[in-house]
């Protein structure tokens, strides 16, 4: 990494509260979304295929590591946030032959109709809701689902704490948190390859794959300023979550985290 790059990514969300970071550029706090969705709407199509280049098929390993830690059980409720594309709601009914209930939730019409279109292609006919909604403003009750996932999505939020209380806020008492998310890489040898890989080669196979290099150089940037799996720690425990834990994945690559609404 550069030092321009370094100091990009210790940057503070903006110099005010009327601003936040999206990438390395401070917007306005009211834009960020629309510019999230502009991104995902780009990358709707070519979405699974790049997080195969992106992360050598490695994501696949990182979300079926996650539904294992979450041990999903018959007749639960699951609400998937940012899950578009039914990775991990395919994943939850396949651990219990069907027997549950998935409230897929996106802000990307795009994404959702990925995922409901592979729903079809793979015979998916029952127990899945996919919904258009924003992760902070959540459209569920209070206290009404078992389980919240959210897999990559939670960097892109304007408002992370926000999230988090809604995700609070829909959960059963007992019921359980899990984020999977990209975190900070704390292997030296590991870390000077990453950054070469993610700053100087990524967006140019975005460009080939996807026509769109500059969506991906977003989600390289996006990476580097979410915090670190202690700050996210503590931000989680803030929402009011409680018994939080987190597990590193790959060197730090990426990181899940575990809670519970007590």
């Amino acid at each position: 990494m550069t030092s321009t790059e370094e100091n990009k990514t210790s940057a503070s969300s903006g110099p005010d509260n009327n601003t936040t970071h999206f990438g390395f550029r401070d917007v306005p706090v009211d834009e960020k979304a629309g510019l999230v969705r502009g991104v995902f709407d780009s990358v709707a199509e070519n979405y699974d295929l790049m997080n195969d280049l992106m992360s050598g098929g490695v994501h696949r390993l990182w979300k079926t590591a996650m539904i294992d830690w979450l041990n999903p059980q018959p007749g639960q409720h699951l609400l998937d946030v940012a899950g578009g594309t039914g990775d991990i709601a395919f994943k939850f009914m396949d651990r219990v032959d069907g027997n549950a209930k998935v409230t897929v939730l996106d802000i990307n019409h795009a994404m959702l109709s990925v995922g409901q279109e592979r729903a079809l292609d793979q015979g998916r006919l029952s127990g899945y809701d996919w919904v258009n909604g924003d992760a902070m403003a959540l459209p569920l009750p209070d206290k009404s689902v078992d389980a919240y996932t959210i897999a990559f999505g939670i960097r892109n939020v304007t408002d992370i704490p926000a999230a988090l209380r809604e995700a609070r806020r829909v959960l059963k008492p007992g019921g359980r948190f899990m984020c999977l998310e990209f975190s900070k890489v704390t292997l030296p040898v590991l870390k000077e390859f990453y950054d070469l890989y993610s700053f100087k080669i990524l967006p140019k196979i975005g460009g080939a794959v996807a026509n769109d290099e500059a969506s991906y150089k977003y989600l390289v940037e996006s990476i580097r300023k979410f915090p670190d799996a202690d700050t996210f720690k503590k931000m989680i425990e803030e929402a009011g979550l409680g018994q939080v834990k987190y597990r590193i994945l790959s060197g730090g690559i990426a990181a899940i985290h575990s809670a519970w609404r007590i």
